[in-house]
């Protein structure tokens, strides 16, 4: 039998995937990165194979075969019934004696507190929020997307704007610089313009996303309706926090609210202004703060939770990222 490190800890998001070895003083031996993990696009064991080729290439760096557990954090892990299913197909490739799978705004979370205990509302393409105590207890919700009751996130923001867009070009809607700055980020004169050439693919489907920092741009200039999407968006961000920690028993306690993902780490000032006074009236214990450190960590610190390492051991781990 080779050589076995600690905690073996994956943070998988929708485009890419980070691992990292631990060892049980706390010493990263080696980190990789590999593709997205995407289990909806092209199935489970396809999106486990593309994280196995990053765990490969970290266990070779690290000169070790496997580990005593394996921390994994993964996107698209939205609800109980999917962590099950990806831990058993993880436990499928043997990297380690256990397995524990958690939605990967754990590791965002984690990787921002000193125990586990706070909020963390991430809005990256999508958005969630969940929340945990050092003594279990968590609160998270669906996070699937409408149906689920979300809002918000890179690509609803984009679609949001589009809306508003189009109505105000046809006369269902109010003005909207939102008519212009849109199809002119793709060289493009009107809105018709632009609605045909998603419809008809002449502009990638995935490049929708682009459009998010160009309505952050819109409102920053001062355009209403544009400043109307971002305060919505702020309203969201507040709402999940509050009622995260509402769920969890601690309104009345000071309490960490962390910030991620690229909409939320984006430094947009009416965004960020928003979200901290809809949360100083809502939770005036909450104590908001971006995280900035990569998720691997939080994932890493998760699984030396498990194991029970001593605070040192996990702050060597999180000097390791931070430094």
């Amino acid at each position: 039998m080779g050589l076995t490190a600690s905690v073996l800890a994956i943070d998988a998001g929708n485009s890419k995937t980070d691992v990292a070895v631990v060892a049980a003083d706390g010493e990263v031996l080696a980190t990789a990165r590999g593709g997205g993990f995407r289990p909806p696009v092209v199935g489970v064991e396809q999106a486990v194979d593309e994280v196995a080729a990053a765990v490969t290439e970290a266990y070779a760096a690290a000169g070790v075969t496997s580990a005593g557990h394996v921390s994994a954090c993964l996107a698209n892990a939205d609800l109980p019934v999917e962590e099950e299913q990806l831990a058993t197909a993880l436990a499928a490739r043997g990297w380690g004696g256990s397995v524990t799978v958690r939605n990967d705004t754990f590791a965002i979370l984690r990787a921002g507190v000193a125990e586990p205990r706070g909020v963390a509302v991430v809005c990256g393409a999508g958005i969630n929020c969940v929340g945990m105590r050092p003594d279990g207890r968590t609160a998270r919700f669906p996070a699937i997307g409408r149906i689920s009751g979300d809002w918000g996130g890179g690509w609803g923001l984009a679609e949001e704007a589009l809306w508003h867009a189009a109505r105000a070009e046809d006369g269902r809607g109010g003005p909207t610089a939102l008519v212009d700055t849109l199809p002119a980020h793709f060289g493009l004169t009107s809105m018709y313009a632009l609605i045909e050439a998603l419809h008809l693919e002449h502009v990638a489907y995935g490049r929708r996303h682009e459009l998010t920092p160009v309505l952050f741009a819109t409102a920053a200039d001062g355009d209403p309706v544009a400043r109307s999407v971002v305060d919505r968006l702020a309203q969201e961000v507040a709402t999940m926090a509050t009622v995260a920690l509402t769920r969890l028993d601690l309104l009345d306690e000071e309490t960490p609210v962390l910030l991620g993902g690229g909409v939320l780490t984006g430094g947009h000032p009416q965004l960020d202004d928003g979200v901290r006074e809809l949360l100083a009236a809502r939770a005036p214990k909450a104590v908001p703060s971006v995280v900035r450190a990569r998720p691997v960590l939080g994932a890493a610190l998760l699984g030396l939770d498990t194991v029970g390492a001593r605070l040192s051991v996990q702050e060597r781990a999180r000097a390791y990222f931070e430094g």
